[in-house]
Order: structure tokens, then C-alpha cells, then sequence
């Protein structure tokens, strides 16, 4: 594995000020539940939202998937039993109602939105249909996709991926409760080491906790590149979508 020493070159800023002038955001939806592990605190959601606006109002065209798991896990409840493609759909219906939390945050903040989601609801959010994606995108609106892929045994992390790909994303950032992507787990082995930057063959030979081996087989075959910082810093996505070292760049 690269020595965390070595660094690769990160891309710089083009004449825009933006390094990534298009971005799909990776959110987990734990986050959303702050230090409660369940359902929403809204301080947290608000500040998130605070830092979506942030990149909004820097000119970047931004995508956006959020996680389920702080309303279900469809693994969680496969593991207890149950058949793994309902709790896999009640997972994706978790992720359509942070969706819709956001959304509403957002647009309190100014935020012009949508809600696309795979699986069809248009009682609340429109379809997803990738040319009409595209087009949101491109008036500056905030594009949240929601039900991830609309298929079991895809994670969020597939799902956040693939919409990256589909919408010709400059880069992956992926928000966790981490700075980035270490040799092991910081929060259980005090002697793990952060990663500045790492390739995608390294993260999926070392088997590290990025994201799970489809997402980054994606990212790797598509030359999508990710970027892992901590959702919880302010103005650390903004930083990174201008091109500034913010956790860690996975090439």
C-alpha cells in the first residue's frame, strides 16, 4: 500500500475558482441524528444544510444522496430475519424521508431543490429520469436523489456512484464522522494511520472502510475520484470543491 508520506497530486482550481465545478455528495443518514442514533436533530441538519448552501452559493451544480440509517437498515433488519428485499425497500423509503427533511431545510436557506427518487412516488418528489436530472443541474438547482438505486442489495454507497457517473460528476465527496480514510478504525485502534491520498487498488486490496467494493469498483473503472472528510468540520466541503487538501483524495 502507498506510504501515507508519498502523496499523489491533487488536481488544482481551474479559472472558475473551482476545482470540482460539478460534485455528488455522499451523506450518511446517521449524521442526521447527531449524538440522539435515531430520527433527527435538527441542529445538525440545519448546520448541514448551512454547508450545502455554502457550495451552492460558490457556483458548484450539486447532487446529492443521503442514507437511511437513521430511520432503518435493510441489512440491520435482514440480519433479525427478515426477507432481505422488503427491509432492503423500507431502508429506501427511509432515505426518500431525509430527502424530503433536507429539502425542506434547504429551501428555508434559499436553496432551489428537487427530490428524485427510483422508485416512483410523484405525490412527492419527481421520477428519476437522468436528461431531466441533468437539466436541474445545469439551472443550479440542488438535485437530491433519493431510493437509491431502486434495486435490493445496492447500498447508498452504489447508488451515490452511480448518480455521480450519470450526471458526469467532477468528484465524489463523501461526509462521514471521520477526516478521512485511515489503515484502520481511528475510534478503535489509537496507532491508525490517516491516508492523505490513496488509489482505488489500495483501498480495495488493504479492504479499507471507504465505501463498500462495488461503489469503489465504479469509482475506479469510471476514474471518478473520491474525496473522504469529516462531515462534521464547517466550510470542509466548500474547502474541498475548491480544491484545498481536506481529508483524503482516493484516485
Amino acid at each position: 500500500m502507498n506510504d501515507p508520506a508519498i502523496t499523489i497530486a491533487r488536481p488544482e482550481a481551474g479559472e472558475s475558482g473551482l476545482r470540482y465545478p460539478r460534485v455528488l455528495l455522499k451523506l450518511s443518514g446517521e449524521a442526521l441524528a447527531g449524538d440522539k442514533g435515531f430520527g433527527f436533530d435538527f441542529a445538525r441538519l440545519t448546520f448541514f444544510c448551512q454547508q450545502i448552501k455554502e457550495v451552492i452559493d460558490l457556483g458548484a451544480r450539486v447532487g446529492l444522496v443521503i442514507g437511511g440509517g437513521n430511520i432503518v437498515r435493510g441489512a440491520q433488519l435482514a440480519k433479525f430475519g427478515m426477507d432481505r428485499v422488503g427491509a432492503d425497500y423500507m431502508g429506501m423509503l427511509g432515505t426518500v424521508i431525509n430527502a424530503l427533511a433536507l429539502q425542506d431545510q434547504l429551501e428555508k436557506l434559499g436553496v432551489d431543490t428537487r427530490v428524485m427518487t427510483a422508485i416512483r412516488m410523484e405525490e412527492l418528489a419527481e421520477p428519476y429520469i437522468r436528461r431531466r436530472a441533468m437539466r436541474h443541474l445545469e439551472q443550479g438547482r440542488l438535485v437530491l436523489f433519493a431510493a437509491g438505486t431502486g434495486n435490493p442489495y445496492f447500498s447508498t454507497d452504489t447508488a451515490a456512484v452511480l448518480r455521480g457517473i450519470q450526471m458526469k460528476a467532477d468528484v465524489i465527496i463523501k461526509a462521514t464522522s471521520v477526516d478521512g480514510v485511515y489503515s484502520a478504525d481511528p475510534k478503535k485502534d489509537p496507532n491508525a494511520v490517516k491516508y492523505e491520498t490513496v488509489s482505488f487498488r489500495d483501498v480495495m486490496l488493504g479492504e479499507l472502510a471507504v465505501m463498500d467494493q462495488t461503489a469503489i469498483t465504479l469509482c475506479k473503472e469510471n476514474s471518478l475520484p473520491l474525496i473522504v472528510l469529516n462531515t462534521h468540520t464547517p466550510g470542509a466541503i466548500a474547502r474541498a470543491v475548491r480544491g484545498e487538501n481536506v481529508g483524503t483524495f482516493v484516485s
